[in-house]
């Protein structure tokens, strides 16, 4: 029977295989249902035809394998990949790749690692909540147009209904809408709900996915999502078959399905028609585009522009396409911005507005062209709001201009709070300078804006959230109101808004990595060396009459000279030092580069090709 023998270990060898690289929830694989045969596949083996009782042994054997492989397990998953789950963290964000095909970068968020995340923040807001046994809690679930977004929302669901709460399914959604979630009271919809988890990777590649968490009290922070990251490493090491398949059964029977997205846009419709004195179609006659770069921004012209009158005829990439084939959905992105400002001029639209993917940022297109995004937006928003709340403060990110500060504070009569880099370390500062602190004896900063250059804003008045879809109702308003008011001119009211803004004639980033295995490191950190590089270089500032460091500044080393201003700050998570230079002239700015590329020429580490390249164009 050694013959038989073989063949069997052939066949417990293939059926292992399937079961470490099917779908972890098609665990039932080798049950009767399976897509293979044992007595077809033995029958016929190899091109030689055995006999019946070779085919009899070979499966005794075999129909005993399946009894040990089809009962439901307690010990550990055997064929689970190790993961390192706090290299996910990002931020105040998770994320991993999710669709496999691009070289050099594995899939880190699978299945059960995604189950494992959502059965951690699940267990993190129980006890947060402290909820009532007899009441579950409900997590809100919904996701952007990538191409993996349903197989993770399948494993996000299974994660929380394995962990006792109940789910709500929203579907395609943007991020601010599964915040608002949390907000909204209406029990028709299930509202509010105890937390919410948005899946999405922002502007990233396809195959990148991640989670964003909320709840009431806003988006979770780095400190939340490292505790969750911990827990979900230890709830994946104890992984078992019986208990994947419970939760599967679970949330089969549990999982809840809505359209959130009609009651998010009806808040949003019903914004802009308040702010023009309740007329039902404010914008009728205005010629408005909007380019959602396949992302979940589509929802945009047919669910809100239209309703309120707005002709949206020439609007493109409506579709979600989570191969994103037009551009990358990212109001940074020089392709994109032109992309959306060529439809504005294609259509003679009196406004153009883009999304990211999932609709947390936005920029603008006037009638003529001209963008509103980076400094432009925050000047335009700033504008805005200053009307609202005059002398407020305005709290940006570290790389906006210093034409940007004389604009807020000389002409519109705000002040300007310059801050870090990340959306949510700018949220936070204006909420904290907003707190009176009696310990201290403190008085609170009235702030009303919080907002970056990458297109993340936050109004006070809209709970901190940062909304791309409101920050543009907040540009609609002001159009609907201009016009119930009697001024005509479609967008140019929006253009006056920024007249006097100073704006750079060359403005670039350049990004200078640290060799982390150079011998210059001597087994120290990137961090570290990244320190030392920005301490050498404030150093260098001091003594060099030129340049004058700034007097305000909270994130890397900032300086002023040749009619403009360098920073240079260390990534909070990767080894690299942007540098980012603004001056009147492209020589002025050359000048800039010079400095800091003296300054900095004896840490070997540091790879300075792209500064050599722009002091040598």
């Amino acid at each position: 029977m050694a013959v038989c023998e073989k063949i069997v270990e052939n066949v417990i060898v293939a059926k292992n295989r399937v079961l470490t690289t099917n779908q972890y929830n098609q665990r039932d694989c080798c049950s009767a249902a399976a897509p293979y045969n044992h007595r077809n596949f033995l029958s016929f083996h190899g091109g030689k035809k055995l006999s019946f009782s070779q085919v009899d042994h070979c499966m005794k054997i075999l129909v005993s394998f399946d009894r040990v492989l089809s009962a439901p397990s307690t010990t550990a998953v055997p064929y689970l990949e190790k993961v390192d789950f706090m290299k996910l963290q990002n931020g105040s964000d998770i994320r991993g790749v999710a669709v496999a095909g691009v070289e050099g970068e594995p899939v880190t968020l699978t299945e059960p690692v995604t189950e494992a995340i959502a059965a951690a923040f699940s267990a993190w807001l129980l006890e947060m909540k402290r909820a009532d046994a007899s009441k579950p809690l409900r997590v809100s679930v919904g996701h952007d147009s990538r191409i993996s977004a349903q197989v993770l929302q399948d494993a996000v669901s299974q994660g929380i209904a394995g962990a006792g709460l109940d789910v709500v399914q929203y579907g395609l959604a943007s991020t601010p809408a599964m915040f608002n979630s949390t907000l909204t009271e209406d029990e028709a919809f299930l509202c509010p709900v105890d937390g919410a988890i948005m899946i999405t990777a922002s502007h990233l590649p396809y195959n990148r996915n991640g989670f964003k968490f909320f709840t009431n009290a806003g988006g979770l922070g780095k400190a939340d999502i490292k505790i969750i990251l911990e827990r979900a490493a230890d709830i994946y090491k104890s992984f078992t078959d019986q208990g994947l398949m419970k939760s599967k059964r679970k949330a089969s029977e549990s999982i809840k399905r809505l359209d959130y997205m009609t009651v998010y846009t009806s808040d949003l419709v019903k914004a802009v028609r308040k702010a023009a004195e309740n007329i039902e179609k404010p914008l009728e006659g205005f010629h408005i585009v909007v380019d959602a770069g396949n992302g979940a921004g589509g929802f945009f012209a047919e669910k809100v522009l239209q309703p309120l009158g707005a002709i949206t005829s020439g609007s493109q990439f409506l579709e979600p396409d989570g191969m994103f084939p037009n551009h990358i959905p990212n109001p940074e992105d020089k392709t994109a911005m032109k992309a959306i400002t060529q439809a504005v001029l294609e259509n003679k639209a009196d406004l153009g507005i883009i999304f990211d993917t999932d609709v947390d940022r936005s920029a603008a297109v006037d009638s003529i062209g001209c963008e509103f995004n980076r400094n432009r937006l925050i000047a335009l928003m700033s504008a805005i709001v200053l009307e609202e709340h005059p002398g407020t403060t305005i709290v940006t990110d570290s790389v906006t201009s210093d034409g940007l500060t004389t604009f807020i504070e000389k002409k519109l009569g705000g002040k300007h709070h310059r801050f870090k880099r990340g959306y949510k370390n700018v949220i936070d500062e204006a909420v904290r300078l907003g707190v009176s602190d009696l310990l201290f004896n403190s008085v609170g900063e009235e702030s009303h804006l919080a907002i970056e250059t990458s297109g993340h804003g936050a109004l006070r008045e809209n709970h901190w959230l940062d909304d791309g879809a409101y920050l543009m109702v907040k540009v609609l308003n002001k159009l609907a109101s201009a016009r119930a008011s009697g001024i005509a001119g479609g967008s140019k009211v929006l253009t006056d808004l920024v007249e006097g803004l100073q704006e750079p004639g060359v403005a670039v980033e350049l990004r200078l990595k640290i060799d982390q295995n150079h011998p210059d490191l001597k087994g120290g950190s990137f961090r570290e060396y990244g320190e030392a590089v920005l301490q050498l270089l404030e150093n260098h500032i001091e003594s060099d009459p030129k340049l004058q460091k700034a007097p305000v500044n909270y994130e890397g080393v900032r300086a002023s000279g040749f009619g403009g201003w360098f920073l240079l700050r260390l990534s909070l998570h990767d080894p690299v030092l942007p540098l980012n230079i603004e001056a009147t002239s492209h020589e002025d700015a050359v000048k800039l580069g010079l400095a800091v590329s003296s300054a900095v020429k004896e840490f070997h580490a540091l790879d300075t090709s792209a500064l050599d390249k722009f002091i040598q164009t």
